[in-house]
């Protein structure tokens, strides 16, 4: 197969990868930045035209309420002389006064400039002459105040006929210059979005242009890598890449095809003389199963051992060898047990049992100085357990507690609940554990010396791996000792709902 090579323009410098898409990004978010920037103050300016249009109307409409509110205050004056009425009779008269000066007071060529100003002068007048007639009502000058009352009724309608005329007149215009600015947005808004789509499709132009010299020499690397995968090794890309992370890689990535050739055929070198020692090990392993095969065949069979206990307790009992039937039986009970229960899930009372059988026999064994004691709740030894978490502990206590002590030999066995467990407690008078040897055993670490100890073959490590395996929980064994010749206590805890 031919060699696979990038062909790629050479930088004249340095330049990552961020930075690039750096650059890209910088470059489309200014484009898109100030279409919409453009697209926001033009829309703007014409949302703004259009919140103006109705304007004057709102000017004309409260003018013409503020004139009508001075009026009927007036009126309410001259008949009542009601202080609020001469209240709101100033209050709206000035408020009338401030939206005058909001009309026109020049002379233009506009027929509403000109009603606007006809508009100001005549209010002008009308609220002199109210104020004219409420200073009559003040001085108690009926003929005047009623002159001026009507002068001012008369003038009062001319001057609503007017805002009435001028607004009617206004609000047709400005309906036809919103229709004119809400065509003029719609056209906005088409325009604003095609120019959008056109500033979309250049930044994608840039986004594809400028981002291709950076996505080939990938894909390129990534088919090469593909090849390397399937086993292809003779695959070799070009040097002088893009002067970023990808020719670095592109030169790592053809250093690594080179290395990983040496190391095949390295490898095949080293293969067959692994082989050849695979062999030799091979021979050396079969020797050895068969070495054990024959040891296994030599030991003797624990069925014909407890059945030759029982022929031996039989006789016994015959000659009327009472304890010596006992011990026999005992024995043979012990190995039955060990047979038939090594896998078995057993009951609490079971491993007393067990434990029984095992005192006797070491008490045979040592002129009876173990001094044995139970305290046991009847109430819990129906509960299932492993087998073989009882003996081990007091065959432990007996080897490493009890041996060599110039005091007498006391072992406390105890079955009680406990914060919701079972607590099964072996207690010994002893010389005690070391807080050392206490760490090492709870978390596996015994030494050799220590597990060659184990006289039963199922010593406190084995107990302990079996007992959190069985409950899948790491709390089941706390091994407790006050110090040097204080004795020690093993204690098991079982879940209740075990």
């Amino acid at each position: 197969m031919r060699p696979m090579r990038i062909m790629s323009k050479k930088e004249p410098f340095y330049i990552s990868i961020q930075t690039k898409l750096l650059m890209v990004f910088l470059m489309t978010t200014m484009i898109i930045f100030g279409v919409n920037i453009y697209m926001y103050f033009n829309i703007n300016k014409t949302i703004v035209n259009i919140d103006k249009v109705y304007e004057s109307n709102a000017l004309l409409n409260e003018l013409q309420s503020n004139l009508t509110q001075v009026h009927r205050n007036m009126e309410s004056f001259l008949d009542t002389k009601d202080t609020d009425a001469i209240e709101g009779y100033l209050r709206g008269g000035q408020e009338y006064q401030n939206k005058l000066e909001e009309l026109n007071g020049d002379i233009l060529g506009d027929e509403s400039m000109i009603v606007e100003k006809n508009i100001r002068n005549m209010s002008k007048r009308y609220l002199e002459i109210t104020d004219n007639a409420i200073e009559a009502k003040r001085g108690r000058n009926v003929v005047k105040y009623k002159e001026y009352y009507e002068d001012a009724s008369e003038l009062y309608g001319f001057i609503n006929s007017y805002i009435y005329s001028l607004n009617k007149q206004k609000f047709e215009d400005n309906s036809n210059k919103y229709e004119i600015l809400f065509s003029s947005l719609k056209y906005s808004e088409i325009v604003n979005m095609i120019i959008l789509c056109m500033a979309s499709v250049l930044s994608i132009t840039l986004i594809i242009l400028l981002t291709r010299e950076i996505i080939n020499p990938l894909k390129l690397l990534a088919e090469a890598a593909d090849e390397v995968g399937k086993g292809t090794l003779e695959v070799e890309l070009s040097e002088g890449g893009p002067h970023d992370e990808v020719g670095i890689v592109t030169n790592a990535f053809n250093q690594m095809v080179g290395s990983l050739k040496n190391h095949i055929e390295q490898l095949k070198e080293s293969m067959e003389l692994e082989s050849a020692m695979k062999e030799k090990q091979l021979m050396m392993e079969t020797h050895l199963k068969d070495a054990q095969l024959k040891y296994l065949q030599a030991q003797i069979n624990p069925h014909f051992l407890f059945n030759t206990l029982n022929a031996g307790a039989q006789l016994a009992m015959m000659e009327d060898a009472e304890k010596t039937y006992q011990y026999v039986q005992s024995v043979a009970d012990f190995f039955r047990y060990n047979v038939k229960k090594n896998n078995d899930v057993v009951t609490i009372r079971e491993e007393i049992e067990l434990v029984d059988n095992y005192i006797y026999i070491i008490n045979v064994r040592f002129s009876g100085e173990i001094h044995f004691k139970k305290s046991i709740d009847k109430e819990l030894i129906n509960v299932q357990v492993p087998s073989m978490i009882l003996q081990p502990l007091v065959e432990n206590s007996i080897n490493h507690g009890l041996r060599g002590i110039e005091w007498e030999n006391i072992i406390e066995l105890s079955v009680y609940r406990e914060s919701g467990n079972i607590c099964v407690s072996v207690r010994d008078n002893g010389v005690g554990i070391s807080a050392e040897k206490i760490e090492r055993i709870m978390h596996s670490k015994l030494s050799a010396a220590d597990l060659k100890d184990a006289t039963s073959g199922v010593g406190l490590d084995n107990v302990i791996g079996r007992l959190r395996l069985f409950y899948d929980r790491e709390d089941v064994m706390e091994i407790t000792s006050a110090g040097e010749n204080m004795g020690t206590e093993i204690a098991i805890y079982i879940p209740l709902e075990a």
